[in-house]
């Protein structure tokens, strides 16, 4: 083919390609002119089809508000209901049914926060009105119930019962004042059990609590306080009166008569242990139970509770602590002393809270009071028996009555001999065991002083001899006999039983010495003839006369003065026989004959040995004129 007819097919083929481009152009066209046309129109539908979507969203909406509007009609008809049930529930009151009653008060509480939140109700604010209006009639009614139900089941407690629970060893029939058994006494309180009485049925206390609860929430703590406070404190002081705890003054104290005081003393004590570990913590148990979880009132109430009764006790405990001290009161401050030590824990624990600060601050006072007494006493006993004047007479050379009253108080003091370390401790922290020796060995010291000083009353010089033997002797064996050895020591008990020997020796010299001269002679020891002694008959006659009446003065005087303790007085006796005997049997063996030989020789030798060894045996017997004559 040639270039021509190429190119002529190849123009042909343009003309095709512009022709087909031209029809494609033209459709496309026509398609864009279509679609602008669908455009339009559906342009136009929608704008048709607006208002009647707009009307399906509203019928929607007032669908979904229909709806919610019944739901909160429904909730509020709830509400309504539950108000006019929880109404009627009320106003039959809680005695029928309290806890009905109580769920109704829930009830009520909550148909308020619903109201209070619902402000936008027409009617709210009546129904808040009228539902807090009725709430507070509530309130009141349960204030009543709770004033009836805890006065009906307050009663006071009879001592009997309290007695039942109470240890054994320490109820009125078994119990003891005395404190011969104090030891033993101290140990059994240790292992003690108390039982403090039902003040309340366990029933009842969940009842009071629930309406304790109740007003709390209601704003009316004051109120609650109120009625528990006014009802319990009075049933308290009635149990304590019934058992005889009476408030006593300073001048009532001081007016009794030591037997009555110390009686009453006794039952302070009895009183105290069983307010402190019956009473009180019976108050403490079932105040705990009907404020539980109301800390704002719990410990308050029980300090106001209890008040009046714990001032009542400690106050008699502040009166014999003040008023004027005496060597008697002594082992009464101690058993009062010990008692507030003894129930110290239990105060502590009782007391423990702020708001009992007060009751706990006093009952260590009175302890601390009751010591700082009992410590003074000792003092003032001290020298009470250093300058004891007593003008009582011991003619007969016995025991004076201050030695046995002396060595009795030590004794008694010895019972308390815990009691005694913890009071020094008081004041001192040294050895305990070393004060009371100490106080033991001054009371010792000023009773000998005194003992001195009364022996120069007598004008004979062997009865003075004899009154010290005696006393100090019965010092001694009193000491050996009881707990005060151990503090005294055997050192102390050895010097004083040589001080017993040195008075019995200066007893045989003073009272014997001059009558044994009698019997002695200037060179007795040659033992020859009458001619050797250079004494003449009337000489010998002289002496056997002046021995004849010195003895009998001796026989009618001593036999009148005693020596209590048969040992000693045997001792004394023996010691007299040993020097006078054997001087006498020699005088007689050696001038004896002289005077038998004579005329009337009974008149001069009145007694042979055996005589004067039955006559000895009357000495220190402590017989009367009457007696000797017979």
């Amino acid at each position: 083919m040639g270039i021509p007819q190429a190119m002529d097919a190849l123009r042909g083929k343009a003309s095709l390609v512009r022709e087909s481009l031209h029809k494609s152009q033209t459709i496309t066209d026509n398609m864009v002119s279509i679609l602008g046309s669908f455009d339009h129109r559906l342009s136009a539908l929608e704008t048709a089809m607006r208002p009647t979507q707009i009307r399906t969203h509203s019928i929607r909406r007032a669908h979904e508000n229909i709806d919610k509007t019944l739901k909160s009609a429904d909730v509020i008809l709830g509400q309504f209901d539950l108000t006019r049930k929880a109404e009627a529930k009320i106003l039959r009151g809680p005695h029928e049914d309290l806890e009905s009653y109580l769920e109704a008060i829930d009830q009520l509480r909550a148909n308020v926060r619903f109201f209070s939140s619902k402000k936008s109700f027409k009617s709210s604010d009546g129904i808040l009105n009228h539902a807090n209006n009725l709430l507070a009639k509530a309130i009141s009614k349960l204030e009543d119930e709770f004033r009836q139900l805890l006065t009906n089941y307050s009663k006071p407690v009879e001592p009997d019962r309290l007695f039942e629970c109470m240890p054994n060893s320490l109820r009125p029939s078994s119990a003891s004042s005395s404190k011969s058994n104090s030891d033993n006494q101290n140990k059994s309180l240790e292992t003690s059990i108390y039982t403090p009485p039902i003040l309340i049925p366990p029933r009842v206390l969940p009842l009071l609590h629930d309406l304790a609860q109740q007003m709390v929430q209601a704003n009316h703590q004051q109120q609650l306080f109120k009625i528990y406070r006014d009802i319990r404190a009075a049933i308290l002081e009635q149990s304590l009166r019934k058992l005889g705890v009476e408030r006593l003054s300073k001048d009532d104290v001081q007016k009794m008569q030591w037997e009555v005081l110390e009686a009453k003393i006794g039952n302070w004590i009895h009183y105290m242990r069983i307010a402190v570990k019956l009473l009180f913590a019976g108050e403490k148990k079932i105040c705990d139970q009907v404020f539980d979880g109301v800390d704002s009132l719990r410990s308050p109430c029980f300090a106001e509770v209890t008040a009046n009764s714990v001032a009542t006790l400690l106050s008699f405990g502040e009166a014999i602590a003040k008023s004027k001290r005496s060597p008697e009161k002594l082992f009464v401050l101690l058993d009062m002393y010990e008692i507030m030590r003894e129930v110290q824990p239990e105060i502590e624990y009782l007391f423990g809270n702020k708001a009992c600060i007060e009751m706990r601050e006093a009952s260590l006072s009175l302890t601390k009071r009751l010591a700082q007494t009992a410590q003074e006493t000792f003092g003032d006993f001290e020298e009470a028996v250093e300058k004891d004047a007593t003008k009582t007479a011991v003619l007969d050379g016995t025991v004076h009555p201050l030695t046995s009253y002396v060595i009795n108080y030590v004794k008694f003091l010895y019972d308390y001999q815990s009691t005694l370390k913890q009071l020094f401790q008081e004041f001192d922290a040294s050895d305990p065991d070393a004060q009371l020796a100490s106080v033991t060995t001054r009371i010792m010291r000023a009773l000998q002083n005194n003992l001195d000083g009364k022996s120069k009353q007598y004008k004979d010089p062997a009865l003075t001899q004899l009154f010290l033997m005696n006393n100090i002797h019965y010092i001694v064996r009193s000491v050996r006999r009881s707990d005060a050895k151990d503090m005294l020591g055997d050192d102390w008990v050895q010097i004083h039983r040589r001080i017993v020997q040195q008075h019995a020796n200066q007893y045989k010299r003073v009272s014997w010495a001059k009558i044994l001269q009698c019997l002695t002679v200037a060179g007795n020891s040659s033992g020859g003839g009458g001619d050797s002694s250079g004494l003449s008959r009337t000489m010998i006659k002289d002496r056997f006369k002046t021995f004849n009446i010195q003895f009998e003065e001796l026989h009618q005087r001593q036999s009148q003065w005693t020596v209590p303790d048969s040992e000693l007085r045997e001792s004394l006796r023996l010691a007299v026989a040993e020097v006078l005997l054997p001087a006498y049997r020699s005088f007689i063996k050696r001038f004896g004959p002289a005077i038998e030989n004579g005329k009337n020789p009974q008149k001069y030798i009145r007694y042979n040995p055996e005589d004067l060894e039955r006559m000895l045996s009357e000495f220190f017997e402590g017989k009367t004129w009457n007696e000797q004559k017979r």
